[in-house]
């Protein structure tokens, strides 16, 4: 029987290769060349989808509507559920189906309620704006083979909900599951591209209104004040960069020089929600001669976001580039919703957007927009915007016309090096915040910063910040020019995609570099050893303190690079290494003061001694790690936490040795004995004892059954980020909400296939009922990897091997 299984793949990819032809690979990279006329575009497409361990798919096909098809069907098969639910989003939907007043999942935007984030959405399906991006022509606009993928996608996703039956609880026989259109598909993507723009700034863009007459400002709100938002502003330096509380990721790239065989390798290791839209999917999309491509995909979108081919590796972290800028506008006196440019007044555009609403009558609401973008009320509760009878202020968001991250993941996918990956960089310009870390077969790496930005250059600001843009771009890179000016346009670089963004050539890049590394703080320390500097402050700081994350991770990543002989394992082990940075520097500080207390006791935040004698031998006992087994880890996190970040240190930062700064814990401050003994207090409160190892106190519970998670929270600094809900009551840490998602270590040793490593820690369906939906979470809790089936060899020697081939049968 397996025999014959694998003579019918092998007949299938024979069809298929045949059907494509002997393309070379490079010929992916003219797709808008080739007329496509194997389907016409009411239906006709099919793939074959080979599945292996863990349920992870192999799609193969002719051409990329076909590959689409096979991609839309398989993420339907594993995510129907939360798939659909990111649609009803993109389509301004929620309120009708899940109540205005019911909080959002905040994975395709920063929206608080559904009736705002369905204002936001349907205002832009009524304004055509994705329409618009669409019919753009290459390189601004999407190519014809994105475009094609889409389309697929949307058909291989409704013909799995013609075809099947939903068994997952979520959404079983939800009216909200419905077929989807490519412009669905291409809304989604657009609402990914905005995330850290127009997306953090829902809220304020759907409640601006103009002050009511005879008010200078609405609700008796006052103008922000500049001294007290650049406090705030320095104090969420990082916040503007995307939505960074529940996203970010570690990515390193090794050099030949470092390796065991001269060829590169790439770890890669993003941090990203467990739950909701922004999931990561993990399959291998194969068009023989033309893509092969393993990885993970962001749930909604037809291409690998994170992955390898047979000739280079990537990943993608966090950037601190601020994707956004506000002007500051100059109201005409007789009229709040008309502006001064250069004296002359422009009246600003009135959109009325109506939202069906359940149970209850549609909702209208207006929204008003200027040439520079939508009039915002606020950032958040961080930075209120009011709107006055004299100022208003109106978003700048350069990637609200930004629909190319498909082609720039499809260049990743054809490249053969990381020089090609740079050029699919430079050509499309399509990532809106995140920075690329990959390395090659050749042994080459690459850092770069190169994501969509607003052309704000360091002069720029200077002479055209208002007051306030004073007071928050030195502060968090977040710039506010006055509107009133002409002068102050934003321009454009002679090699960028199109105006109003920088161009390749001002992007922070690093070729080359015995290791390249980045753990969410900015371009300046990708290599400690060559440091990048030169760059403007909307790209990041310069000489400022580095994350103990980051620290960590380039002590970690420079004494590998030191030793040298680099293979897979090498990744393997660092990547569960679980080390704690700050218990490196603090831990034995702490025991040490802990038992020097008198009577061994510390008062508490609430006024009451306590008995911490017991916590003085834990601290000494444990190993600096975060493993679930590491006895000591919970006590020093939930001390460490109640420990104020001010407080915490006796030498301050040093540009001069940015990785080895601050150090020394400040054992003498009173806050440090407060926040040990609330600590105690609050494990021995819940009956936890203080040596009780981590995992049996941080897990996920899957199926009735507890699974312990290893690794630790973002201020501890440990590689393996994990982010979890502290319930006591129900023994700890109950739920991961955020953390290492689609892990991979990749690298090459001579021969036609990659080694590879991958995991996808929440594995691969959301499904309750699917056997994949926890099957590698707990490889994870074990510390395990699944060993990678890249090349045909590989997939069919699979004992897990199963075939699909599926179609578009009406």
């Amino acid at each position: 029987m397996r025999t014959r299984l694998r003579r019918i793949v092998v007949a299938a990819v024979a069809l298929l290769t045949a059907a494509t032809g002997t393309l070379p690979a490079t010929a992916a990279d003219r797709p808008d060349d080739r007329s496509r006329k194997e389907h016409p575009s009411a239906g006709g497409l099919s793939a074959v989808v080979r599945y292996t361990e863990y349920g992870i798919p192999h799609i193969l096909a002719r051409d990329y509507a076909d590959l689409g098809f096979g991609t839309g069907w398989a993420q339907a098969a594993d995510q129907v559920c939360t798939v659909a639910d990111g649609f009803v989003t993109v389509r301004g939907e929620r309120s009708r189906f899940f109540g205005p007043d019911a909080a959002t999942d905040f994975s395709l935007s920063s929206a608080s309620r559904n009736l705002s984030s369905d204002l936001y959405f349907r205002g832009v399906r009524d304004a055509g704006t994705v329409e618009r991006l669409l019919a753009r022509p290459a390189p601004a606009g999407p190519s014809r083979t994105a475009k094609e993928l889409m389309r697929g996608y949307a058909a291989g996703y409704n013909a799995w909900l013609r075809q099947n039956r939903i068994t997952d609880p979520t959404c079983k026989g939800a009216a909200w599951v419905r077929p989807i259109t490519t412009l669905d598909v291409a809304a989604r993507g657009y609402a990914l591209a905005v995330l850290g723009g127009q997306g953090r700034a829902v809220d304020g863009i759907t409640a601006a209104q103009p002050p009511t007459t005879g008010t200078s400002t609405p609700s008796g709100a006052a103008a922000p004040d500049p001294a007290r938002t650049a406090r705030t502003a320095r104090a969420t330096a990082g916040l503007f960069a995307a939505d960074s509380a529940d996203m970010g990721s570690n990515a390193v790239a090794f050099g030949g020089s470092t390796t065991a065989n001269g060829r590169g390798l790439l770890l890669g290791n993003p941090h990203y929600p467990w739950q909701g839209g922004r999931r990561f999917w993990q399959s291998q999309q194969t068009i023989p001669g033309r893509l092969n491509v393993s990885g993970a995909s962001l749930l909604g979108t037809p291409t690998v976001s994170i992955g390898h081919n047979a000739h280079v590796a990537w990943s993608h972290t966090v950037a601190t580039g601020v994707t956004l800028n506000l002007h500051q506008l100059t109201l005409d006196p007789a009229d709040p919703t008309a502006y001064l440019v250069d004296g002359r007044p422009e009246r600003m555009t009135k959109r009325s957007v109506t939202v069906a609403v359940q149970g209850a009558t549609p909702v209208t609401r207006t929204q008003w927009w200027t040439r520079y973008g939508p009039v915002v009320t606020g950032l958040g509760s961080s930075l209120p915007l009011p709107w006055t009878t004299t100022t208003a202020y109106a978003l700048n968001d350069p990637n609200s016309t930004n629909l190319r991250a498909s082609d720039t993941a499809l260049g990743f996918g054809t490249a053969r090096s990381t020089a090609d990956v740079l050029g699919s960089l430079r050509r499309t310009q399509g990532l809106p915040w995140v920075n690329t870390i990959a390395a090659d077969s050749a042994g080459h790496t690459l850092f770069t910063q190169s994501q969509v930005l607003p052309r704000i250059t360091d002069e720029l600001a200077q002479r055209c910040s208002t007051p306030l843009g004073r007071a928050t771009y030195p502060a968090s890179g977040v710039a506010v020019l006055d509107g009133s000016r002409g002068d102050c346009a934003l321009g454009r670089d002679g090699d960028a995609v199109e105006p109003g963004i920088f161009g390749p050539a001002a992007l922070p890049t690093l070729r080359d570099a015995p290791y390249a590394e980045n753990s969410n703080d900015s371009a300046w320390l990708a290599n400690a050893d060559q440091p990048l500097t030169g760059y403007q402050r909307v790209f990041g700081t310069i000489g400022t303190a580095r994350s103990l994350r980051t620290r960590g991770a380039l002590e970690d990543v420079a004494a590998l690079a030191g030793r040298g002989g680099l293979t897979v394992r090498d990744l393997q082990q660092q990547q569960y290494a679980n080390r704690v940075p700050a218990a490196d520097l603090a831990a034995s500080d702490a025991a040490k003061a802990c038992a020097a207390l008198p009577g061994s006791t510390a008062t508490g935040s609430d006024g009451q001694a306590v008995d911490v004698s017991g916590a003085c031998g834990v601290l000494a006992a444990w190993d600096h790690k975060a493993g679930t087994g590491s006895r000591g880890a919970l006590l020093f996190d939930r001390f460490w936490r109640r420990l104020p970040a001010a407080r915490q240190w006796k030498v301050p930062f040093s540009a001069a040795d940015p990785v080895g700064t601050p150090h020394t814990l400040d054992t003498d401050a009173p806050a440090f004995a407060t926040a040990l003994a609330d600590a105690v207090a609050e494990l021995r409160a819940a009956d936890i004892p203080l040596d009780s190892p981590l995992g049996k106190h941080q897990f996920v519970v899957r199926g009735g059954k507890r699974i312990p998670v290893p690794g630790g929270t973002e201020s501890l600094g440990v590689w393996n980020k994990i982010e979890a809900v502290w319930n006591p009551a129900g023994g700890g840490y109950t739920e991961v909400t955020t953390g290492s998602s689609y892990m991979q270590a990749v690298g090459w040793d001579g021969g036609r296939c990659p080694v590879a490593r991958t995991l996808l820690t929440y594995s691969q369906s959301s499904n309750l009922v699917s056997r994949h939906h926890d099957d590698q979470t707990r490889l994870f809790s074990g510390e395990k990897w699944v060993t990678s089936r890249f090349c045909e060899k590989d997939i069919l020697s699979s004992p897990a091997l199963r075939v699909v081939r599926v179609g578009d049968h009406r």
